[in-house]
């Protein structure tokens, strides 16, 4: 996956484990050494750390995401801020998700900023790029996986749904249940400003608001997508 390293003379005295990984027996990796000139002039950064990687691309097809039997995976729709791009991968990093998904015109997940704020988690679950929604959704109807659309309108209650969770953890009967988060989910995140569009939250088989008790407006994406990602997280672990 990593290529080659480059680094500073500096940063190597501070972390020699970079240049013993490289030089040990059938070590496939190289470490080059770099001036800070030539590191600031293949960075976008203003004080580079002393050190880059080249990598290779490491996203995968649609069809190799379903074939793994998903549990849970967030797909961002039109989310155009590399920033936030970043966070609800690293959340869906950490939330124990199985894939994240790119719809087109979404941000490049290789631009700089967005891969930074994964803070490695790029490298940790598999990445679909480029997909269609409605190609998706068919996908995950097909793979048994329900569609659930975040939405700040949405006709589900999401602190509700996980309560429902809770109870049948201790075997309660709950009749007019709407849908269990203990199911494999696809959740839909739509663009920073707009959301989801009309078209794009028909797709989903429910549109899930987060309850908002104070004067805030809305979340922002990476909180919204937090949330909703550890809602169906917990559930799925408790159910286990």
């Amino acid at each position: 996956m990593v290529e080659a390293l480059y680094a500073t003379i500096e940063c190597l005295k501070k972390h020699p484990d970079l240049f013993e990984s490289a030089s040990a027996p059938g070590a496939r990796l190289q470490v080059r050494i770099a001036s800070e000139l030539v590191l600031a002039a293949m960075t976008d950064t203003v004080s580079p750390q002393g050190v880059l990687a080249v990598c290779n691309f490491v996203d995968v097809p649609l069809e190799e995401v379903f074939a793994a039997k998903p549990k849970l995976i967030a797909m961002l729709v039109q989310v155009r801020d590399p920033g936030n791009a970043g966070t609800v991968l690293r959340a869906a990093d950490a939330a124990g998700a199985d894939a994240v998904i790119f719809s087109h015109s979404s941000v490049d997940i290789y631009n700089p900023k967005a891969v930074r704020s994964t803070a490695g988690s790029l490298f940790h679950l598999p990445v679909v790029l480029g997909a269609d929604l409605a190609e998706v959704v068919a996908a995950a109807k097909t793979a048994g996986v329900g569609t659930l659309a975040a939405d700040g309108y949405g006709q589900l209650n999401l602190d509700l749904l996980q309560d429902e969770s809770a109870a049948r953890s201790f075997d309660q009967q709950i009749p007019d249940s709407t849908y269990s988060l203990e199911e494999p989910t696809l959740w839909l995140f739509g663009n920073e400003a707009q959301g989801l569009a009309g078209e794009e939250k028909a797709l989903a088989d429910h549109r899930v608001a987060v309850p908002v008790y104070g004067a805030a407006e809305s979340l922002n994406l990476g909180t919204a997508a937090t949330v909703c990602l550890y809602a169906s997280a917990r559930a799925q672990r408790r159910a286990l």
